[in-house]
């Protein structure tokens, strides 16, 4: 038995050299490869062997319900030491019949990816008596040939190339400037306090004696000439003084808009502004909630979910699994985008009546200037964070994502600051949640021509608002027609094609932005109510809540995509975010109107004042929160509602003191700096 085993590792050495000298596999990779192999035929192995051996990925249950990765252990791996090598994580990325998988294995570290991928390729690991890298047994795939795709090995060693580094010292910079500003200005403050006031009961100046009156009128002409002089010496040193003082006053104001004492000032106040519609906090973050518990799943879903299988078979069937979702597909950001287009015409219509009613072209571009300096400075700080932080941070087994999101932000972070990254593709876009930013932006812009065409011709603004909303309902439904989109899908991996074309492009979303805008304009012009008696708001309120579960209802009723073009699919993706956007503007215009009732008494808590100031930044930072979780779990997440129900909590739960702190040290400050501008 011994004579065989020895034979067979004398068969790897010759194995092992053929590959060298064939594929370029170095010597000291053979080396260590063979020691490690020969470790593994011996009766009682070494620690490091076993080590090794242990920390390679194994067939798990389930295969069935989806668990096909075999991830092993990273950690295990790490923390080997041989006798002149260490351990080296890699994932080998294989396809087996219709199945794609990866499997976790240690190697030594003197291996190159490669060199990695031949010795698989070359079958390496199945010398000898043990399997290292077995198939899925036939039993539950029938074809047992294995194709490799890729390989990769991930180190203990973060990757801090330039980019990285140039990304971590602006994060830093950006939020070292408010600390500094805040020390600064509880110093000023502090030496105020200390100044010593001057001291009362100083002796008067007595009158001048008439003597003294004879000599000053003696030198009258001589005093004269003096004092013009001094007149003028003291006007030049007073300019001076003004100047010095006014550039003093710009530091001092730059210093307090950037100062936590100022940029706190009202952040967790739950007392909103007396001209704010109390309603819309609670639609803000109750969206804001559902979206968030979307991607807890949906990011879960794509990299490292071990039973994606039975997840979709409840997921896909069951409407109550709504809230675990986000709906079909995210109806929570089409109540933003109303939302957005409301404040717009709002602001916009507001600052015309603040100038006296004039509409000019100068308040249309401070209009959409004012917008781009509110939502950048954040924006573009997630982008170098996404960037700097992926980058530094030690790769877990599942940090796909991460990775990818590294080599999109480094490519096309531009698309993020000229806010048109929506228009790419998934796949190229950089921080793939700041989307949103780019085309609240893009709708934002339309306001003004909106307003110009209200304030011209009332007529026109309908018939233009209706086409608008024809051409954008049409697109959505010939681009889901054409591409046989679906109009749910717990996973858009398997339709690229409905982010690339439909999700996320303006022409398919504008709808609710409108609608938003067009209410915006009534709510802030209108006369009298639109609601007179009870009976119209029972009809309201039952048809609004009857559209929205009707809605849903029908998602998971069209769940399946037709290979041919389905006209129902095609109505339903062209409308339904349109009309879920109707519904929710009768629980608006409702709540207004006093016909709220306890709903209007939950969306108005002041409970919500103090998350809405927040939610900018909760809604960027969050996805950041998520893939570094599921990037750095070394075992597959196992879908249950409880385990989801405690990830969406744990994940909130972090989002909010994070978001406070952007919103004190990122967002508030060039508000404030704009203001005092």
């Amino acid at each position: 038995m011994l004579h065989l085993r020895w034979t067979s590792v004398t068969l790897s050495l010759l194995f092992l050299c053929h590959a060298g000298c064939s594929w370029n596999v170095s010597l000291k990779c053979m080396q260590d490869t063979t020691a490690f192999l020969t470790e593994l035929e011996k009766e009682t192995p070494s620690k490091y062997a076993v080590q090794m051996y242990d920390a390679f990925g194994k067939i798990g249950s389930d295969v069935e319900g989806g668990n096909v990765n075999r991830p092993g252990s990273l950690r295990e791996c790490l923390s080997v030491r041989g006798p002149d090598f260490g351990g080296q994580y890699c994932q080998v990325f294989l396809k087996q019949d219709t199945v794609e998988y990866f499997v976790g294995i240690c190697v030594p570290d003197s291996c190159e990816d490669s060199e990695v991928q031949t010795l698989v390729v070359y079958e390496a690991f199945e010398q000898g008596r043990i399997s290292l890298l077995p198939p899925v047994p036939s039993v539950l795939l029938p074809d047992s040939t294995l194709g490799i795709f890729m390989t990769q090995c991930i180190t203990d060693s973060p990757n801090s190339d330039p980019s990285a580094v140039v990304c971590l010292f602006v994060c830093a910079l950006v939020l070292a400037l408010p600390l500094l500003s805040s020390i600064c200005v509880a110093l000023l403050k502090r030496k105020r306090q200390r100044e010593v006031k001057p001291e009362a009961g100083l002796p008067l100046t007595s009158k001048p004696s008439q003597y003294g009156a004879v000599l000053t009128n003696g030198s009258a002409n001589q005093n004269k000439e003096r004092s013009v002089v001094r007149e003028t010496t003291q006007a030049r040193d007073q300019n001076a003084e003004n100047e010095q003082q006014g550039i003093t006053k710009t530091v001092l104001s730059c210093l307090q808009a950037f100062s936590v004492q100022k940029s706190s000032e009202g952040v967790l106040a739950t007392k909103g502004s007396g001209n704010s519609y109390s309603s819309l906090n609670g639609i803000r973050i109750l969206s804001l909630l559902w979206i968030i518990s979307g991607h807890t799943v949906q990011l879960s879903a794509w990299s490292n979910l071990e039973n994606d299988k039975r997840w979709k078979e409840m997921v896909e069937k069951n409407p109550f699994y709504v809230l675990a979702f986000s709906g079909p597909v995210y109806l929570a950001v089409d109540s933003f985008l109303l939302l957005g287009g409301l404040l717009s015409a709002k602001s916009l219509l507001n600052s015309i009546q603040r100038s006296e009613n004039t509409f000019s072209t100068s308040m249309v571009v401070y209009f959409l200037f004012k917008r781009y300096k509110r939502i950048q400075p954040l924006h573009l700080f997630i982008v170098c964070l996404t960037i700097g932080l992926f980058s530094v941070v030690q790769r877990g087994v599942y940090w796909f994502i991460a990775e990818d999101e590294i080599i999109s932000c480094k490519k096309y972070w531009w698309s993020n600051l000229l806010l048109i990254n929506n228009l790419f593709t998934i796949s190229d876009i950089c921080a793939p949640w700041t989307w949103y930013l780019s085309i609240d932006f893009q709708f934002y812009a339309t306001t003004p021509l909106l307003i110009f065409l209200y304030r011209q011709n009332k007529t026109a603004l309908i018939v233009v608002s209706v086409v608008l909303l024809m051409i954008s309902c049409t697109a959505g439904a010939l681009i889901t027609s054409f591409l046989h989109l679906p109009v749910h899908q717990p996973t858009t991996l398997a339709y690229e094609s409905y982010f690339q074309y439909y999700y996320n492009k303006p022409y398919t979303r504008y709808g609710p932005y409108l609608l938003g805008i067009l209410v915006g304009i009534y709510l802030t012009s209108r006369k009298e109510t639109l609601i007179k008696k009870q009976w119209q708001a029972v009809i309201g309120w039952f048809s609004s809540l009857s559209i929205m579960a009707l809605l849903v209802g029908l998602a998971y009723v069209l769940r399946e995509v037709p290979p041919h073009p389905s006209l129902p699919h095609a109505v339903y993706q062209g409308s339904h975010r349109t009309v879920w956007a109707l519904a929710l503007i009768w629980v608006i215009l409702a709540c207004e109107e006093g016909y709220g009732g306890f709903v209007d008494k939950i969306l108005s808590l002041r409970l919500w004042v103090p998350l809405s100031n927040i939610s900018f930044a909760c809604y960027l930072i969050h996805p950041i929160i998520i893939i570094l979780y599921n990037g750095k779990q070394e075992t597959g997440v196992h879908y249950t509602d409880l385990n989801f129900f405690y990830l969406f909590l744990g994940h909130l739960l972090l989002t909010l003191p994070l978001g406070f702190v952007l919103t004190v040290l990122i967002e508030k400050p060039y508000l404030f700096l704009m203001k005092s501008k």
